[in-house]
């Protein structure tokens, strides 16, 4: 099956399903950290599910302080400045209806892996737009109940999300990584976390606990 590229108001990369089939495929979307762009995560691919259709963003604004691109300004404490986050969001939300139209993808198998900043939008879209997405990896991010938002948050439905964050991040330190956990535990999620003994990055291990993890969610949704 030959998968065109979709027009969208997000630049992207895909790469198709190692094992074709003509079929609807579970989708993955990845999310770049601050001064990645969508190159960044790509080399992820190889090592997932071989059933996994995988578009990888690009944020909308140009990092000012370095390469590549960044989702939105952010202001002390981690705070997010809310007119960039809205804009992405936007995007990244109109983003995904694109997908769901116009590419292969069985809207039951979506899911969203996160890396630094990317993380954040993965925790907003999930809990925007729960109805569309499965599941979340979520690597070496944040999120706060204590988030000033330009967007209502919806109930999520026992929806998977795998937390992994690195002891040794001096990026995102790991105790503000832990907000993510304490704010998810209170809802109606089913959470795996797991912290590992790495800095901030994706490790070996890392990698290989999620991709399992990957695995088993596509596998338990008939």
């Amino acid at each position: 099956m030959q998968i065109q590229t979709i027009k969208s108001t997000l630049i992207h990369k895909i790469i198709p399903p190692r094992v074709e089939k003509n079929e609807k495929h579970p989708c993955l979307i990845l999310l770049h950290g601050r001064g990645a762009d969508e190159n960044d995560l790509l080399g992820l691919a190889e090592y997932l599910d071989p059933r996994l259709l995988i578009i990888s963003v690009r944020a909308p604004f140009p990092f000012d302080y370095g390469f590549g691109y960044t989702w939105f300004e952010m202001l002390e404490n981690f705070q997010p400045e809310l007119s960039s986050l809205k804009e992405s969001h936007q995007k990244l939300t109109r983003f995904l209806d694109d997908v769901v139209e116009q590419y292969p993808v069985d809207t039951s198998k979506i899911f969203v892996l996160g890396f630094s900043m990317g993380t954040v939008m993965g925790y907003l879209l999930l809990l925007t737009k729960p109805e569309s997405i499965h599941g979340l990896v979520a690597n070496s991010g944040y999120f706060s109940e204590k988030f000033k938002l330009p967007v209502e948050l919806k109930s999520l439905n026992k929806h998977s999300i795998f937390i992994i964050h690195g002891t040794y991040d001096s990026v995102i330190p790991i105790h503000i990584g832990r907000q993510a956990k304490e704010f998810l535990s209170k809802q109606n999620v089913e959470l795996t976390y797991k912290e590992y003994p790495m800095a901030h990055e994706i490790s070996e291990e890392s990698l290989n606990d999620f991709s399992r993890w990957l695995t088993q969610q596509i596998d338990k949704i008939k």
